[in-house]
């Protein structure tokens, strides 16, 4: 008995897109389905390593590698093109190299950058949010402090981080890293350079204990990181920000302003699907969107509900690729005929690095800080690329060697 191949076209080859693909490589032969992944680049990035490139530690090269290294091409065929619509009643693609029909839909654009509205953000800060933004941030960090020999302008040598969150941390530690190189390069003295960050809530890094927060926030305090901390931004401009300080407003100056406070899901889903907010829909247990069996959301563009909490879990690279997994054995089951499972998040911990010698982090409940912390960074790193990419990719890219 013979039955028609399945077409499984899969958005996107970020952490979760790229794991989904990589496991039905694995469980599925050739005759059961025709797989197709769609990316706008031929690349996969790390995006868990951006911060380090817009601080200028690592070349944005070196967080990057070939999608053509995970995919099995007599399984899946890459197509490098941009999406540009989805028509899930028809069930079809548009994207820059033409359209593509499904039967089962993977979607997992993920993230942009999201400025809450605040005015001239968008055109006067830089994001981190890819490898282009990225390179754009550490481009003009480098552009100003090479000006400052000539200009003496105290605000070339000053660097506006706006958000304390997880990736605001990860790159002011690799700030303190880089910009001491940087005023070496260029003569001048690191006591002259403004670092400061300005953060809206009222506490910094709430995943973690007090105790770890008050360790990375004195490190970072001791290579002259300022804080200014439940000071919401109410604008950017070509000077800097301004904040708001006891009901007032006030200008802060510098000539290199960096956004990491906030991303959402692909603009694309609110064009898609119904009942999106800041790009991310609701899924059910077994990561399908209500309505419409065939069609999986996840990574960035799904809320994916903690039942404990009735809150969605927080996007990072840990759960997409969990998510990745579970979506790639739910399509195989399917493909049998027998029940999905729903989806349950094993959270292994989180390691926020200060640098790449110092760091915090809570794994399997305990509190690690300084350089065991930096050192269970570099594995978490590296056994993201293996579990992608196997032990060869984890070798040539992965931080272990």
């Amino acid at each position: 008995m013979s039955f028609e191949r399945k077409k499984i076209l899969v958005l996107g080859a970020g952490y979760a897109g790229l794991q989904t693909v990589s496991k039905l490589q694995k469980l599925l032969s050739y005759q059961d389905a025709d797989i197709t992944l769609i990316n706008k680049n031929e690349y996969h990035y790390e995006a868990t390593w951006l911060h380090e490139t817009a601080a200028g530690t690592i070349d944005w090269e070196e967080g990057v590698y070939p999608i053509n290294k995970v995919v099995d091409a007599q399984k899946v065929v890459f197509v490098p093109a941009e999406v540009t619509a989805i028509h899930k009643d028809e069930q079809r693609v548009e994207t820059t190299q033409g359209t593509f029909e499904y039967d089962i839909l993977v979607v997992a654009l993920g993230f942009e950058s999201e400025t809450f509205g605040i005015e001239g953000m968008e055109e006067h800060a830089h994001s981190i949010v890819n490898p282009e933004t990225a390179t754009a941030a550490r481009k003009e960090i480098e552009r100003n402090f090479a000006n400052y020999r000539q200009s003496n302008d105290p605000k070339d040598i000053s660097i506006l981080v706006g958000g304390a969150g997880f990736t605001g941390i990860e790159y002011l530690g690799e700030l303190v890293e880089s910009v001491p190189e940087l005023c070496e390069k260029h003569g001048i003295d690191y006591n002259k350079v403004n670092i400061t960050c300005v953060e809206a809530a009222p506490k910094m890094l709430p995943m973690f204990p007090e105790n770890l927060v008050e360790y990375a926030v004195q490190f970072l305090k001791d290579r002259g990181v300022k804080f200014m901390v439940d000071t919401p931004i109410v604008a950017a401009n070509e000077d800097g920000f301004v904040v708001e300080v006891n009901d007032e407003k006030q200008q802060i100056e510098a000539n290199s302003v960096i956004w990491t406070a906030g991303v959402r899901g692909s603009s694309l889903m609110e064009e898609s699907f119904d009942g999106v907010k800041r790009g991310r829909i609701v899924v059910g247990p077994d990561l399908r969107i209500e309505g419409y069996d065939n069609i999986y959301a996840i990574g960035d563009v799904a809320a994916v509900m903690n039942g404990e909490t009735e809150r969605p879990w927080p996007t990072t690279a840990q759960i997409a690729m969990q998510l990745g997994e579970h979506t790639a054995k739910n399509i195989e089951l399917s493909l049998k005929g027998e029940r999905l499972e729903e989806f349950s998040y094993n959270d292994r911990g989180t390691v926020c690095s200060l640098g790449s010698k110092d760091g915090i982090g809570l794994v399997m409940g305990r509190e690690i800080k300084g350089k065991k912390a930096a050192f269970m960074k570099r594995v978490i790193d590296s056994r993201a690329i293996f579990k992608i990419g196997g032990p060869l990719l984890a070798y040539s890219k992965g931080k272990m060697f």
